[in-house]
């Protein structure tokens, strides 16, 4: 009896952690259910992909990807401390005035201030992208992780969509203890989450896919992406997932968050006719998802399409998401953007650009274990 009780306790907590936990989130009710039913991009409460996306993993693949996350990370996490650039938020402010400033974070945080309006894009300051406080993907050292106290004033949090490893609960009730009060800008039914985190719900703004938004003269349109959402174990695709484009008086800017390689980057450059600066992933993929993630190589062909000046790899660099060396994305897009001609913008973590340009294309990387 003793060892039945063990294993029906321990579920018995999962099952309550997972109803009730505030780091899960919530699920859309109420009007936002409502709004979510309405969209065109939707069936039964469920979204769908731009393309038909099978998720499915055979059971003997999941096991053995399990297997080799147990076994241990080798070459997948750094061993070396990352030297990313301490983030000075004096200069960010001056470079801002002239209407253009950029910071990456590693992975997908970034804080981007066009035309006089700061953006803080799918920020994730806590240790672990994780369903759990304590256990789960940790964050890569670095030599001086970003916080909420070291940003300049943020007018919107902009985000993308709602897993882990790029909303994170730690980082918004960070925000919201701060006093400081910006608006939240993100796809359908991702205000959930912040509402149960203690945003307001005047504060939240969400759109639906192609729906366009204004802030102060930046316009941001909800794209397709191949993906999907979900915290919890039975909501995935109960809110919606996508790109931004962000669209100043003289930049355009294309945040292209997580996707799988499919024909809607090429409709995004048509309708847009191209970007000066694209962000777009290039790690944590694998054979066996290859249809929600792209390989580096699918990633210089993504920028091509959307028609992009110069490509600036994120989605990379901080957390150990996939099977493969931690280096290996960067390298990959790297020459891949060689072969196509293609600008290729990489930046040191930290480090401040004044202009969405190549001149921040060093490969800090080099000679790191």
């Amino acid at each position: 009896m003793f060892f039945l009780l063990i294993p029906l306790a321990l579920i018995l907590g999962l099952v309550l952690y997972m109803a009730f936990a505030p780091r899960i989130g919530s699920d859309p009710k109420g009007a936002r259910k409502e709004r979510i039913l309405a969209s065109a991009h939707q069936v039964g409460g469920r979204f769908q992909n731009p393309v038909p996306t099978d998720m499915k993993i055979p059971v003997g693949t999941l096991l053995r990807i399990m297997g080799d996350f147990i076994v241990g990370a080798g070459e997948r996490e750094p061993k070396d401390v990352i030297p990313n650039v301490p983030f000075d938020k004096q200069a960010f402010e001056a470079a801002a005035k002239q209407g253009f400033a950029l910071a990456w974070f590693g992975h997908s945080s970034l804080l981007i201030a066009l035309d006089g309006v700061t953006f803080l894009i799918d920020p994730v300051f806590g240790a672990r992208a994780s369903t759990f406080p304590f256990a789960g993907p940790k964050r890569f050292r670095y030599v001086e992780h970003m916080r909420v106290d070291l940003l300049p004033r943020v007018d919107v949090v902009l985000l993308s969509h709602d897993h882990y490893d790029h909303l994170c609960h730690e980082t918004i009730a960070t925000i919201r203890r701060s006093g400081s009060r910006p608006r939240y800008i993100a796809p359908l039914g991702v205000g959930a989450h912040l509402e149960r985190w203690g945003v307001s719900v005047a504060d939240i703004v969400e759109c639906d896919r192609w729906e366009a938004t204004n802030v102060e003269g930046v316009k941001l349109t909800l794209l397709p992406t191949r993906h999907f959402s979900g915290r919890n174990v039975h909501n995935r695709f109960t809110t919606l997932w996508g790109a931004w484009a962000m669209e100043g008086k003289e930049r355009r800017i294309l945040f292209g968050a997580d996707s799988g390689y499919a024909g809607h980057f090429k409709e995004i450059g048509e309708r847009f006719g191209g970007f000066d600066l694209a962000l777009l992933e290039c790690g944590a993929y694998n054979d066996a998802w290859w249809n929600i993630h792209m390989k580096p190589e699918e990633t210089a062909q993504a920028a091509r399409d959307v028609q992009a000046r110069v490509l600036m790899p994120i989605h990379w660099g901080k957390f150990n998401l996939a099977m493969h060396p931690w280096k290996e994305p960067i390298t990959r897009v790297g020459k891949r953007a060689e072969e196509l001609g293609l600008p290729l913008l990489t930046p040191r973590p930290g480090r401040i650009l004044t202009s969405p340009d190549v001149t921040a294309g060093e490969r800090w990387w080099q000679g790191l274990s």
